[in-house]
């Protein structure tokens, strides 16, 4: 399928699903990120969810990397250049949402992208070889090809994969393992 397809596809599955069936899903996606082979890194970069588009709740996988005692940055997205800015989250982090609804920081401790080992990125949809669909704005792509090559990225989805998307590019970095409430997939690049 084409992306502008897909996306559309897995905006009105996720519109589908329950507060309870998203909480209960993203919950199984936490333990299941448990099982990920990532636990002795020092930096790891997680989204905070857009709770109006019924993204994957990750306050479970905070909760998860908190409690191993991990150093975790969130982002905070510049709409004007297209860039995505990392902050270390501390007790003192003040988050708001922005106009778009995401939920950023204010200011604080900016990590840069050569520091992070591990990136949780958010997605629409993703296929067999671990490329994935957003929402089309490009931000993760961007952030990605500014990071360390080795960097572990892992996507996290309610949905299994579809088995193609059609239009992939050479600005596309595929995913290293993407975690859905049921497996863990792998991909081999």
């Amino acid at each position: 399928m084409k992306k502008s397809e897909l996306r559309k596809k897995y905006k009105e599955l996720r519109l589908q699903l329950s507060d309870e069936e998203i909480e209960d899903k993203s919950i199984q996606i936490a333990n299941k990120a448990l099982e990920l082979p990532i636990w002795n890194y020092k930096f790891y970069h997680l989204f905070l969810s857009i709770t109006s588009q019924k993204e994957v709740n990750t306050e479970y996988l905070l909760q998860v990397l908190q409690g191993k005692d991990k150093n975790v940055v969130i982002p905070k997205t510049d709409f004007k250049t297209g860039k995505l800015f990392h902050y270390l989250l501390t007790d003192q982090t003040l988050i708001k949402t922005n106009r778009w609804n995401i939920p950023e920081p204010q200011e604080g401790i900016e990590i840069s992208t050569e520091k992070l080992d591990v990136v949780f990125i958010p997605l629409l949809a993703f296929d067999q070889k671990g490329h994935r669909v957003g929402y089309g704005k490009g931000f993760y792509d961007r952030f990605l090809a500014g990071c360390r090559p080795d960097i572990v990225k892992i996507g996290v989805s309610f949905f299994g994969p579809v088995k193609e998307i059609k239009e992939v590019y050479a600005s596309d970095i595929p995913l290293s393992y993407c975690v859905t409430p049921e497996k863990i997939y792998k991909f081999g690049h």
